[in-house]
């Protein structure tokens, strides 16, 4: 198969191609979605082909508007209208429970609850509109390696086995969205995110932040929970706090193997770089590591002598939650000990 790249002048043409039972690759303000008919079993099994992606990993429902939401979904309370309209079109996702028969089991992972998105992106907001159907929407990678931020990362992973990418260049957030479970009470984050708990606290009176995470036997509500995730070819260790690099350098200085480094701007310029000539920038703060993240680890992979990455960790509060997140499922929770 030819994967096609498609520009921002031919979404037309990719919704045909979503018509057709194809699947696109699409922009969001997150990370690149691999977009197939939510309504087409058969499309929709093509996804889990393409990504070699579980079958029980439940997949995110994107929407261009809440009536293609109130179609399919029950909805349990006033309050995810209230939260539709303080945070949508934006980076958090709801699990909601659907009406009967309203989505296949391919979608939802046999459970009688779904997730659903409207993404910031003007280009698939489109897309979603001319094809007439919704979306959905894992990341367009292969399971278990870092999520794409740009169409390049999609090719990398799966030119030949799509039908297109629609490219609108690097997305603005870089890690996937909130994933929040309405259709339980107290509402649980099951995947942090850019809209972090203190902002959903705006509109809600409680929210529990402690699931993000599920048993091997059990089936996840939302993606991210069960499985690998994010991780390169190397192996990651978390350097915890910028003061342990110091240390970590000193460690990694004597192994055998060449060691990458992933850090702050002020990270790197203290070190040696003809020592460490492998390094990825994350910018100056949790809001540019959050973005640069996925990118960053799937820059090490164009260095297949790089055998450790050294990453830099934050205080996991507000988006650094959901860096970190990433980040210790990349690393498998792996930490740098001095």
């Amino acid at each position: 198969m030819l994967t096609v790249r498609l520009t921002n002048t031919q979404i037309q043409q990719a919704a045909a191609l979503i018509k057709a039972g194809e699947l696109v690759a699409f922009p969001t303000e997150t990370v690149y979605g691999l977009g197939a008919d939510a309504t087409n079993p058969v499309a929709v099994k093509q996804v889990y082909q393409a990504k070699g992606r579980p079958s029980d990993n439940p997949l995110i429902v994107h929407v261009h508007n809440f009536d293609q939401v109130k179609a399919l979904a029950i909805i349990p309370t006033p309050t995810v209208a209230a939260l539709v309209q303080a945070f949508w079109p934006g980076p958090l996702t709801l699990i909601l429970p659907i009406k009967n028969n309203a989505l296949d089991a391919s979608v939802t992972g046999g459970l009688k609850t779904a997730a659903f998105r409207m993404p910031n992106n003007a280009a698939t907001l489109k897309l979603i509109e001319l094809a007439g159907v919704p979306l959905v929407g894992p990341s367009a990678n292969t399971s278990g390696k870092p999520s794409p931020t740009t169409a390049d990362h999609v090719l990398h992973d799966l030119d030949g086995k799509i039908a297109a990418v629609l490219d609108d260049g690097p997305t603005k957030v870089g890690v996937e969205s909130t994933v929040l479970d309405m259709s339980v009470v107290p509402p649980v984050i099951l995947r942090p995110g850019a809209v972090t708990r203190e902002k959903l606290l705006t509109i809600l009176p409680k929210v529990l932040d402690n699931k993000h995470h599920v048993a091997t036997n059990e089936v996840p509500k939302a993606p991210g929970m069960k499985y690998r995730h994010y991780a390169p070819e190397a192996s990651v260790i978390i350097v915890k706090d910028a003061q342990d690099f110091n240390a970590a350098i000193d460690w990694a200085l004597k192994q055998s193997v060449q060691v990458g480094l992933l850090a702050t701007d002020q990270i790197l310029a203290s070190q040696d770089k003809i020592r460490f000539k492998e390094q990825f920038s994350l910018g100056d703060s949790v809001v540019s590591a959050s973005h640069k993240l996925f990118d960053g680890l799937r820059y090490f992979d164009l260095y297949p002598e790089v055998k450790i990455i050294l990453a830099q960790g934050f205080e996991p509060k507000g988006l650094g939650t959901a860096y970190m997140n990433r980040l210790e499922k990349a690393s498998g929770t792996h930490y740098f000990e001095k």
